[in-house]
């Protein structure tokens, strides 16, 4: 009885308490991570894993890319099926089918592509936009610049006028010999072997001078930021040069330079060419009006100084 009042004979039936198992030689026992922490992995063989349905059914043994952040996992499709900048909607991609913004995935770019451009940048000098109309013949091109100028300007900023404009300012350069009244009385007492050079060498004189004005104005409109081409703002400039003193050159021929019907004609044209290669200026190279005139400013004074009032 007092060994039954002790507790003996409750445990008989307990099996006794084994002895801790002994690892294998060569392998140890992980060791214990700090408290707070994540035990450290096994030196054994690592678990099998689960990979996704998608990748084992379509990824054709591509590799799995998984989110850091701890979210799901994404197996990367195909190439040419979505996930791609033109492919279609996938599981785990936005809303327009692209893996770009998904942890894990980058972005394509073409080559030569600037993904941190805004947009375009004015650039002088760069490729000009389409032409705004078809060539003009010669006939609407010199009526043009008399009738509607803005439009014909710009129509013709990107086309080349060599013909008109040396043709026009070789004839105007020989008929201007008789707007000054010395070199008209020179011609008219010449003979005709004498008369035909002089009258020659005046109109080629105005063609190389008509060539050096122009890319001077060229060249000042280059400088303030514009975006033309020399050629086309050479060749109207001299169509301008000569169209517009073409009423002042008429009536000098039979009046002589120093009427004041002439003079009054000189200076009205004279304004009238400063108008136009305001125009001209502003169009072909896409400056606002007072760099255009600025630009020409040159070639008017110029053309006052040597054409209008003959002091040179």
């Amino acid at each position: 009885m007092a060994g039954f009042r002790i507790g003996r004979g409750r445990d008989n039936n307990r099996t006794p308490q084994q002895p801790p198992r002994q690892q294998p030689y060569g392998q140890q026992q992980p060791p214990q991570a700090p408290y707070g922490q994540q035990p450290y992995p096994s030196a054994g063989p690592p678990p099998q894993q689960q990979w996704p349905q998608q990748a084992a059914a379509g990824g054709q043994g591509e590799p799995e890319y998984f989110d850091p952040y701890g979210q799901q996992p994404h197996a990367r499709p195909p190439y040419g099926q979505g996930g791609g900048p033109g492919g279609g909607q996938a599981g785990g991609g936005n809303a327009s089918g692209s893996y770009a913004d998904n942890p894990g995935y980058t972005q394509a770019f073409a080559i030569g592509e600037d993904p941190y451009s805004q947009g375009a940048t004015y650039h002088a000098g760069a490729a000009p936009v389409a032409p705004a109309g078809p060539r003009l013949p010669w006939k609407e091109l010199l009526r043009g610049i008399v009738m509607r100028p803005g439009p014909t300007f710009l129509q013709m900023r990107d086309y080349a006028v060599w013909g008109p404009a040396l043709i026009v300012t070789f004839l105007y350069g020989m008929l201007a010999v008789f707007g000054f009244d010395k070199a008209r009385e020179d011609a008219i007492k010449a003979t005709l072997a004498q008369a035909v050079p002089i009258v020659l060498s005046t109109g080629v004189a105005f063609v190389i001078c008509g060539l050096i004005l122009g890319a001077v104005t060229h060249t000042l409109a280059r400088q303030m930021g514009g975006d033309g081409a020399w050629q086309p703002t050479v060749g109207l400039s001299m169509l301008v040069m000569s169209v517009t003193d073409a009423p002042r050159l008429l009536f000098a021929v039979f009046l002589g330079g120093d009427n004041m019907v002439v003079q009054v004609l000189g200076w009205a044209t004279w304004l009238a060419a400063g108008a136009l290669f305001t125009s001209l200026v502003s169009k072909s190279h896409d400056l606002p009006w007072p760099k255009a005139l600025g630009a020409s400013a040159i070639q008017l004074i110029a053309l006052l100084s040597i054409i209008k009032l003959g002091t040179i």
